[in-house]
């Protein structure tokens, strides 16, 4: 038989009173301990293999419809080559990445030039493709064609290449023959601090990059 007096009651409220803060504590912990926030985590996107096929279906791209649109819905042969794809195969140049991408031939003449095309209509020039970086085009006004050894794009500040096989004369006008190659680079505040890179090998001998991007 237990007893309850004055005594034994204010016990038992003093118990309770501390088994809740203590619960209390444990449903709250410390915040500098937990994970990062959702907002972190959307700003750093799993790897593409982890995605799965609806996911891979939504993502975004620009060079279709010239505003953002999710893949599945581009009436258009389109191939996105990205950052970690160019730093998978060793690129050290743009015609080097756009091998990856299905259907572009690329051949190299010499050292700083290069023949790109699609549909096998490939030339030191690439009058028949339209070439875009972040949506400007590069083509020289001379005679509409493209220098590719003047296009120095640091390959670590590349976010993505679009590459669209097929007639885009109704979007981007007649130069886009046989397909568009949009080179999309990151933003600035994704490229502030140092960077510094380094290649070596025995056929590009050295290659080096450096920048610094402030605010």
């Amino acid at each position: 038989m237990i007893i309850l007096n004055r005594a034994n009651c204010m016990l038992l409220v003093v118990t309770w009173l501390l088994a809740s803060f203590a619960c209390a504590q444990g449903a709250s912990p410390d915040p500098r301990q937990q994970g990062p926030s959702d907002a972190q985590q959307q700003q750093s996107p799993p790897p593409l293999t982890q995605l799965s096929l609806e996911q891979l279906g939504n993502l975004k791209v620009t060079t279709a419809a010239k505003e953002p649109e999710q893949i599945w819905r581009t009436p258009a042969a389109i191939y996105v080559i990205t950052q970690d794809d160019i730093r998978r195969s060793g690129a050290t140049s743009i015609p080097e990445a756009l091998r990856l991408a299905p259907g572009v031939e690329v051949g190299r003449i010499n050292a700083t030039t290069w023949a790109i095309g699609i549909r096998g209509l490939e030339s030191n020039f690439s009058k028949s493709v339209l070439v875009l970086i972040d949506g400007r085009s590069v083509f020289t006004p001379l005679f509409a064609g493209v220098f590719w050894d003047q296009q120095d794009v640091v390959m670590e500040d590349i976010d993505r290449i679009e590459v669209i096989r097929g007639p885009g004369g109704t979007i981007w006008g007649p130069n886009a023959v046989n397909g568009v190659i949009n080179i999309i680079t990151k933003s600035a505040k994704d490229t502030q601090g140092a960077l510094l890179s380094v290649t070596a090998g025995d056929v590009d001998h050295i290659i080096g990059a450096a920048q610094y991007g402030g605010t």
